[in-house]
């Protein structure tokens, strides 16, 4: 029978409206017949929940979303659309530069060409200039769909070797699609907006890299520049004020200034933690650890170096071989350093026989782990190949579920408000493509997370394709000082790891049944989240986390004794204190202390000597407190607390 063509589509509207188009009606046509200003703000749409060009015509049933400047789509969208304007931009003013790929990325774009002289950054200003021109040209970007033979050849006949090598790579099956703006075209999937226009003038270029073909050391170098670009200049200005704040923070900065760590290039990817560092890291371990039994939690410790068989059977060798650090013990033994804990953790579960009665059982780890990962994605102390976690796994029934993910959001909250983040946002990452499981079991644990999730009342948003390779997950994303969001915590419905790893429990009917697994950590990492605690804080942690509470520092060298058996006393009531006698003038002393961060100072000179007083300073505050030694230090001692105590 020959094909037939429906005359006709029903479209969907977000309020649930419907209305009839002829096939092949375009979301333009769509938008004006609904209204003028519609069509005047519309810059693409939603269909069936992909955003597409407004150019798209529409030849089946579909929902319709019409969308404007004003929703979040619309700034992937300006970034993608200003990576091409910046493409088109160089090639103008450096002709026989090669564009390679150009995506939006979090908060901006860029865009990688191969030139053989280096762009300088006086280049960039230069580069800006020209995209402002392209942008008021506010030509159309126009959609075309090319045969893939022809636009090899074009491509090469064009000198764009890159391009042409992208297009032989694609599957057989996918469209070629060209996008063109003017007289300038490239190949693209899109979606776009209506116009370089529409791009505005919100952007600004911010640095250049070197990067790799296809982010391939063996493949040919060449040159990245990455830009911003906000729906209008109050984003702008405000992104870019977070940047310059954000720069004033930089934990690998302030680790040098405070004296907390360093790095080097011996052991790329690990810290060496100095003692005032060290400090800072224990408290956090000693604060968790003490959340951790007041919730249950029974501590272990599971080896560094496991054979590659349990690796193997757990799934991991699978799937994340590549980022593991291999041993070899001897010819018929390869052990595997440990990325994570939870193949261990079912090791001591396994151990003796379980009861139902046992359950839930709740197993901590600060667990040492390493990753092999690239060198290029090193960042001080937040990406790091060996890292410690704040490891936990809660052995449970099915039934079980909602309770645990109850007590653990609320430990979650509190823990994360002690360390001053009362801003936490909650995604939910359902099945990746490439996982673990059956798809019964991962429509089992999806819908148990999601019950458990709904019965909690916690707000959440989906994070589609996401979760872990063995089950569904929570993220916990919390907000620093200055904005920015940092996924740290994570909860994960794992029915997958104790059936490949042989757990299981006796039950009321005295069957043996799976235990579920529940993976979750707060922090994250030790390392990772020390690096936000020192960028939210700028270095000024609060009393109970600062390497050193207070400094008594000497007006005179009249006061040295004195000092002596101030910082004695400080010391005895169990402040971390150090005692400044130097012979230096006390401005100098303040200013030196402050640039350490340090909190607290307690000033003496010969009359707070006589009188058994102390002059307590704060950082970043002009004036003093003349205080009895004996009140100072019990101000400190309650300000310095460790909050979690009444747990």
């Amino acid at each position: 029978m020959p094909d037939t063509q429906i005359a006709e589509v029903t479209i969907t509207l977000p309020d649930g409206a419907t209305r009839t188009y002829a096939t092949g009606t375009t979301v333009t046509d769509i938008a004006e017949s609904i209204s003028k200003s519609l069509a005047k703000r519309a810059i693409a749409a939603r269909i069936d929940g992909q955003v597409r060009d407004l150019s798209t015509p529409i030849n089946q049933d579909a929902e319709v979303a019409i969308l404007s400047r004003d929703d979040e789509a619309a700034l992937e969208l300006i970034r993608h659309d200003a990576a091409h304007v910046m493409a088109e931009a160089v090639q103008e003013l450096f002709p026989g530069t090669q564009v390679t790929i150009g995506p939006s990325i979090e908060n901006g774009f860029y865009y990688d060409f191969a030139r053989d002289e280096p762009f300088t950054p006086d280049d960039l200003e230069t580069i800006e200039a020209k995209m402002r021109q392209i942008i008021a040209r506010n030509e159309p970007f126009v959609r075309e769909e090319w045969d893939r033979d022809e636009a090899i050849r074009h491509f090469e006949a064009m000198g764009e070797a890159f391009k042409a090598e992208l297009i032989r790579d694609l599957p057989e099956s996918e469209t070629i699609s060209i996008y063109r703006q003017g007289k300038w075209h490239d190949l693209c999937r899109g979606p776009h907006l209506p116009s370089t226009g529409h791009v505005g003038t919100a952007f600004k270029l911010q640095r250049l890299a070197g990067a790799y073909w296809r982010g391939d050391s063996n493949r040919e170098q060449l040159q990245r520049i990455y830009g911003t670009a906000w729906r209008n200049d109050k984003e702008l200005k405000a992104h870019l004020t977070q940047l310059e704040e954000a720069a004033k923070r930089d934990h690998r900065r302030l680790g040098r200034e405070m004296d907390l760590f360093h790095l080097q290039q011996e052991a790329v990817g690990s810290i060496f933690w100095h003692p005032k560092g060290w400090t800072v890291y224990r408290l956090c371990e000693e604060y968790m650890r003490r959340r951790l039994e007041a919730g249950g939690y029974v501590e272990v410790k599971t080896p560094q170096l496991i054979d590659r068989v349990l690796w193997e059977r757990s799934g991991h060798w699978e799937k994340f071989r590549e980022a593991m650090f291999i041993a070899e013990a001897d010819e018929s033994r390869t052990l595997a350093v440990k990325p994570m804990n939870c193949p261990g953790h079912v090791q001591i579960f396994n151990q003796g026989i379980k009861s139902f009665r046992d359950l839930p059982l709740r197993m901590a780890e600060f667990g040492s782990c390493h990753r092999n990962e690239p060198s290029g994605a090193m960042h001080g102390i937040m990406r790091v190949r060996a890292f410690t976690q704040d490891d936990a796994h809660i052995f449970s029934t099915e039934d079980q579920i909602p309770e645990e993910t109850r007590t653990f959001c609320e430990l979650l909250l509190s823990v994360y408000k002690d360390f001053g983040f009362d801003e936490v946002a909650v995604k939910f990452s359902d099945r990746p493509d490439i996982r673990a499981g059956s798809d019964e079991t991962w429509d089992k644990a999806e819908g148990a997370l999601l019950q458990a999730i709904k019965t909690v009342g916690l707000p959440f948003t989906m994070n589609p394709g996401e979760g872990a390779f063995y089950g569904p997950k929570l993220e916990f994303v919390l907000k620093d000082a200055i904005g920015r969001e940092w996924q740290c915590g994570t909860f994960q419905v794992d029915f997958v790891l104790p059936e490949r790893l042989d757990a299981n429990y006796v039950g009321e009917d005295g069957e043996k049944h799976r235990p579920v697994m529940l993976h979750r950590a707060i922090l994250g990492s030790f390392e990772r989240f020390l690096g936000i605690l020192i960028e939210n804080y700028a270095g000024r942690f609060p009393l109970w986390l600062a390497p050193v509470q207070t400094v008594v520092a000497t007006i005179t060298s009249d006061a040295d004794e004195y000092a002596t058996e101030v910082a004695a006393a400080c010391k005895k009531a169990g402040l971390r204190v150090e005692a400044d006698l130097r012979n230096e003038k006390i401005n100098f002393k303040v200013r030196e202390h402050s640039v350490s961060k340090v909190p607290t100072m307690l000033v003496v000179g010969k009359r707070e000597a006589e009188e058994g007083t102390v002059a307590l300073r704060r950082l970043g505050g002009r004036d003093q407190e003349v205080l009895p030694l004996a009140d100072a230090i019990a101000a400190l001692v309650a300000e310095g607390t460790m909050p979690g105590g009444e747990e």
